[in-house]
C-alpha cells in the first residue's frame, strides 16, 4: 500500500508549536507578553509603522536640500582634448596650463584635464594636472611626453 494523504504529517522536529503570548505567567510569555516594559516597542500598532519611520525626528527625505547639491570638496577640471593640441600647436612644443591660458583655450590654470578625443600626430611635452589613460596613450604614441602637476 501506498501513501494516503490524510497521514502526511511532517517529520518530527521539522515543525515549531506557535508561540502562545499573554496566556498567564506559567507560559512564560505572560503579563508584557514578551514585549518588556513601556516605550514605543511595547505598545499596540508598533508593527504598523512605515520602513522610513525614524521615531519622530525630522526625516531624511525632508532633511536633504531640493534644488540640486553642489559638492563643496570636488575638484572642478578644466577640460582640454588632443584634438585641440593638435590644431593649436606645432611640434616639440612645451604646452603647459600657463600657455593654454595665454592661447584662450582655459580660463584658469588650477586644475587641467587633457582627454583623449580626437588624434595626435605631433610629439608635445604636454603638462597637467590630470591625464585620461586615452590621452597618454595618444600624447606617447605621437612621440611626446607626459609631466603631471601636483
Amino acid at each position: 500500500m501506498g501513501i494516503k494523504l490524510h497521514e502526511l504529517k511532517p517529520s518530527f522536529g521539522a515543525t515549531h508549536r506557535k508561540k502562545r503570548v499573554g496566556r498567564g505567567i506559567g507560559s512564560g510569555h505572560g503579563k508584557t507578553s514578551t514585549r518588556g516594559h513601556k516605550g514605543q516597542k511595547s505598545r499596540r500598532g508598533y508593527g504598523e509603522l512605515p520602513a522610513f519611520f525614524e521615531g519622530g525626528q525630522t526625516p531624511f527625505i525632508m532633511r536633504i536640500p531640493k534644488r540640486g547639491f553642489k559638492n563643496p570638496t570636488a575638484k572642478e577640471y578644466e577640460i582640454v582634448n588632443i584634438k585641440i593640441l593638435e590644431e593649436k600647436f606645432e611640434a616639440n612644443t612645451e604646452v603647459t596650463p600657463e600657455i593654454l591660458k595665454e592661447k584662450g583655450i582655459i580660463h584658469c590654470t588650477s586644475a587641467v584635464k587633457i582627454l583623449g578625443d580626437g588624434e595626435l600626430t605631433k610629439p608635445l611635452t604636454v603638462k597637467a594636472h590630470k591625464f585620461s589613460k586615452s590621452a597618454e596613450e595618444k600624447i606617447k604614441a605621437a612621440g611626446g611626453s607626459v609631466e603631471v602637476i601636483s
